[in-house]
């Protein structure tokens, strides 16, 4: 990918006490495109979100973000930095005691000085680019799953971030919001010239809409590619995950001390 990069990961390592998490990483995130890490839980993926955010630092390496060494940043750069991306977590995670209306104003009202007319245009602009204007009064126990999840991506888009960052969005929707939702990130992502980084497990709907993959596998990469190249790949285990076959590096059944056979011949003995 030879565009100018917006997010730029360079030699990263990440460990939790002495164990390793992230290894030798390198990644980069072009400005306008839309970039999906996969693998399996537990491989590194929300990690490394967490290390673009701030919320954590590398034990080696650096990620960059719009020129920034993110982990060399004070509270005030990293604050005004933040200010500048947008998440979407996992569900949603909205205010369960504001209104749709309000959750999407939240973050215009805590970081700017515009008042409630021009907010009130913005939130009402927000909701209606993911189809949900009409529910600005609604609270979120009256939403269903996906529209719970647009009124988040409604909400992290509120103030035009350069990056956005997707927590497994598709995860608990069905087939048409799941569609809705993968269209919406796409849009969005064109319509407000950022870039958007996708993490999840969902890979059939995520290699529709995104540019560039990235595949993790204990902590390091194992592939990468355009959508074509990694419905291609011969690695095995991107060719496991992929298509979602049973039999690869990836083993169905938890390691056991003994056979299955040997164990239920080893309980009719005892039992005989």
């Amino acid at each position: 990918m030879s565009q100018e990069s917006l997010v730029e990961i360079r030699n990263l390592n990440f460990t939790y006490d002495s164990r390793p998490v992230l290894t030798g990483i390198n990644m980069t995130i072009p400005r306008g495109k839309v970039v999906a890490v996969m693998g399996s839980s537990g491989c590194g993926k929300t990690t490394t979100m967490r290390l673009i955010g701030g919320q954590l630092k590398p034990t080696s390496g650096e990620v960059r973000v719009a020129g920034k060494v993110v982990h060399e940043l004070d509270g005030d750069g990293l604050y005004d930095l933040r200010r500048r991306m947008g998440m979407l977590f996992q569900f949603g995670a909205l205010f369960t005691d504001m209104s749709v209306y309000d959750n999407v104003a939240f973050q215009m009202r805590e970081h700017t000085d515009l008042n409630e007319a021009m907010i009130r245009d913005l939130v009402m602009m927000k909701l209606h680019a993911v189809g949900l204007r009409g529910a600005h009064k609604l609270m979120p126990a009256e939403l269903s799953g996906g529209m719970a999840r647009r009124v988040a991506l409604a909400r992290a888009i509120a103030l035009d971030p350069m990056l956005m960052m997707y927590d497994e969005p598709f995860a608990g929707l069905d087939p048409i919001s799941l569609s809705i939702v993968g269209e919406l990130i796409r849009k969005l992502n064109d319509a407000l010239g950022g870039s958007s980084i996708v993490v999840t497990h969902d890979v059939q709907e995520s290699l529709k809409i995104v540019d560039y993959v990235y595949f993790v596998s204990e902590g390091k990469i194992v592939a990468e590619g355009t959508a074509e190249e990694i419905k291609s790949s011969t690695v095995p285990y991107v060719h496991q995950f992929v298509w979602g076959e049973a039999d690869g590096p990836v083993p169905f059944h938890y390691p056991s001390r003994s056979s299955y056979g040997a164990e239920l011949t080893g309980r009719a003995a005892r039992h005989g």
